[in-house]
């Protein structure tokens, strides 16, 4: 596990197991928007160095704004957010997530977002200090983890001064 990144950002995204990459540019381009401070790569999620010409057409440079690192696992990730001090939440629906806008944010947050089939594993889900979810009222249960990530950003950052 190797950053470049100093200061504990007051907003940081981990990525666990996504498979797209042109998911993760679009990450990568949402997380620039929102003000992220840090993103990290973790398991087999592809990035900026295993894909730099797919990444480009989603992320539009944001890959080279965005501070981000890779860590094989994201159980190591979780501990060095934990031990900065940063609340490490998910963004997965459990029986025990609660509604997003209802959610109270304490910075600095890290937020994860799992596998786009399988989302946040059920071990990971029992490992943070809160899980998130966006209510959804058609027929599907989830959303695109790029979409959901948007909303939750945004209602976290909304807070912001």
């Amino acid at each position: 596990m190797k950053s470049n990144h100093l200061a504990v950002p007051r907003l940081t995204i981990v990525v666990h197991v996504v498979r797209s990459i042109l998911n993760v540019g679009a990450i990568f381009r949402t997380a620039d928007a929102a003000g992220v401070g840090m993103i990290w790569l973790t398991g087999y999620t592809p990035g900026p160095d295993t894909h730099p010409e797919k990444m480009a057409k989603t992320a539009l440079g944001a890959n080279g704004i965005v501070p981000w690192a890779r860590a094989r696992r994201v159980g190591d990730v979780m501990r060095r957010l934990r031990n900065e001090g940063v609340k490490v939440i998910a963004l997965e629906q459990t029986k025990k997530s609660i509604d997003y806008r209802a959610f109270k944010p304490t910075f600095p947050i890290a937020i994860i977002v799992g596998n786009e089939v399988k989302g946040v594993s059920t071990a990971m889900s029992h490992n943070v200090a809160a899980c998130i979810e966006i209510p959804m009222r058609g027929k599907k249960e989830s959303l695109n983890v790029v979409v959901a990530l948007g909303i939750a950003l945004y209602a976290l950052t909304r807070r912001w001064k």
